[in-house]
C-alpha cells in the first residue's frame, strides 16, 4: 500500500462511532482527506453497558451482522447528498469484540482480540501512521499496534451521558489521555474537560458543508419530502437529530402549549427519552429520514428548534446541527449553553421552556430577523474542508 498523493506522506488508524451509522464530526473530517491520506476505520463496540431492552439487541444484532464481514469491501452507504462526496470510504474494519470494558479482563481479553485482529493489518500502512480515537477504547491498545503518534478526538464527555458506564469511561480516558501525543477538542468546554487530567489541547470546532445546507442549494433541489409534510398541520416546528436523554421535554410541551396550531416534528431515530414527549398534543416522532433529505426538509420549516436540557452531558457538547440550523434561513430557537452562545446574534436562544414557547411562537408570526441572516454569514468560514485542514496541520506538528 503507498500513500495517496498530497503533500505529505503517512496515514490514519481511526478508532470512532460505526463509519456511515450517522454524521459524526470525525467523519466529516475524514471525508475531506481521503483523497490525500490512506485511512483504515475502525468500528468499534459502543461505550453503553449491555442491557436486556431492545435497544441492546438492535445494537447486538447489528453488530454481530459486521462480524461477520471483518474486513468490509463495502462500507455503509455515504451520508452527505453530494455523489462525488458520497463515494469516498476508507477502508472499514469490523473487528469481533467482548461487550464490555469494565473488568481488567474484560479489557485484556479486547485487547488480544483487536491485537490479533488489526495489528498485521495496520503494518500495511505507510508511515508515520496516526492514531485517532474519538472513543475512549483505544485506550487498551497502547504499545499493542505499530503506530507513531496517538492523537485523541475529544467530542464529548461521555462520563456525563446517561446510562454509561462513568467509572470504566473515566479510566479508560484517563489511560488515554495520559498516552496520547496530542488532543484535539471540540470546543473550550472540552478543553477545560481535558485540563482536569493535567494535559492541553487545541480546539477546533465543528463545521459544515455550506453548500450541502445553505438554502439556496435547498431550493433548488427536489422536494420530495413535500407530501410526507403535507400530512401535518402548518406551522411547522423541526428539530432533527437523536430523540434521547438530551431532549427536554418540558420545551417541548411548553411550546405545544403555547401554539394554537402547528406539529411539532422530532425527526430522527428514537432512543432513550422522557416519555413525556409522546404525552405532547402537537409532538410527532415519524422517525429517522434519509440524511440527504434533511436541507430540505430545512427549507420547509417554519422554525427550526433545539430544545436540548441544560447540564452535565449537554453544556459540554457541540452540537452538528447547529451550524447546520445556521446555514439556513429560517428561523433558529436554541436552548442556552456554551456552544449557543457565541452565536447568540444568529438565533434565539431560551434559557426556560416558557421562554423557549414564546420564542418559537414569536418566530412563527414574524419569521427570522434579517439582522440575524446577516449575522450567520459567518458560517461560511467555518467549512469542514477548512476543519480537516487545521486537523492535519495538528496531527503531522512536528512529525515532519
Amino acid at each position: 500500500m503507498t500513500a495517496a498523493r498530497g503533500a505529505r506522506i503517512g496515514s490514519f488508524i481511526v478508532f470512532a462511532d460505526d463509519w456511515g451509522r450517522h454524521p459524526s464530526s470525525c467523519q466529516h473530517i475524514f471525508r475531506h482527506l481521503l483523497d490525500e491520506f490512506p485511512v483504515m476505520w475502525v468500528n468499534t463496540i459502543g461505550m453503553r453497558p449491555p442491557r436486556l431492552d431492545l435497544f441492546t439487541l438492535r445494537r447486538g444484532l447489528e453488530k454481530v451482522g459486521q462480524w461477520l464481514k471483518i474486513f468490509d469491501a463495502r462500507p455503509s452507504p455515504a451520508i452527505l447528498p453530494r455523489p462525488n462526496i458520497c463515494e469516498k470510504t476508507p477502508r472499514v474494519v469490523n473487528p469481533v469484540m467482548w461487550p464490555r470494558l469494565r473488568q481488567g479482563w474484560e479489557r485484556a481479553f479486547n485487547r488480544m482480540l483487536l491485537k490479533w485482529q488489526l495489528a498485521a493489518e495496520v503494518r500495511r500502512y505507510p508511515r508515520p501512521r496516526i492514531l485517532v480515537s474519538t472513543v475512549p477504547v483505544a485506550a487498551i491498545l497502547v504499545s499493542a499496534l505499530q503506530v507513531d503518534r496517538w492523537l485523541y478526538y475529544c467530542v464529548d464527555d461521555f462520563r456525563n451521558w446517561p446510562e454509561m458506564d462513568k467509572e470504566g469511561i473515566g479510566d479508560l480516558e484517563r489511560s488515554l489521555v495520559e498516552v496520547a501525543d496530542v488532543i484535539v477538542a471540540a470546543n473550550e468546554q472540552l478543553k477545560k474537560h481535558i485540563e482536569e487530567y493535567g494535559k492541553t489541547a487545541v480546539v477546533i470546532t465543528h463545521g459544515i458543508n455550506w453548500e450541502i445546507w445553505s438554502s439556496p442549494a435547498c431550493q433548488a433541489t427536489p422536494e420530495p419530502v413535500s407530501d410526507w409534510l403535507q400530512r401535518y398541520e402548518r406551522p411547522w416546528i423541526v428539530f432533527w437529530g437523536s430523540i434521547n436523554w438530551q431532549v427536554d421535554a418540558n420545551a417541548v410541551a411548553a411550546i405545544s402549549e403555547r401554539l394554537k396550531r402547528g406539529s411539532i416534528l422530532l425527526v430522527g431515530p428514537v432512543n432513550t427519552h422522557d416519555p413525556k414527549l409522546k404525552e405532547s398534543a402537537r409532538v410527532t416522532m415519524p422517525g429517522p429520514i434519509p440524511q440527504v433529505m434533511l436541507p430540505v426538509l430545512a427549507c420547509y420549516a417554519d422554525v427550526l428548534i433545539m430544545p436540548y436540557r441544560r447540564g452535565p452531558g449537554v453544556d459540554e457538547s457541540e452540537p452538528l446541527k447547529l451550524r447546520e440550523y445556521l446555514a439556513t434561513d429560517r428561523p433558529v430557537v436554541v436552548c442556552d449553553i456554551p456552544a449557543t452562545r457565541r452565536w447568540a446574534d444568529a438565533l434565539d436562544i431560551a434559557a426556560t421552556p416558557e421562554e423557549f414557547a414564546a420564542c418559537v411562537d414569536f418566530r412563527v408570526k414574524t419569521g427570522v430577523d434579517p439582522r440575524q441572516l446577516e449575522a450567520r454569514r459567518r458560517v461560511r468560514g467555518e467549512s469542514w474542508a477548512e476543519k480537516a485542514r487545521q486537523f492535519v496541520e495538528v496531527a503531522f506538528d512536528s512529525l515532519g
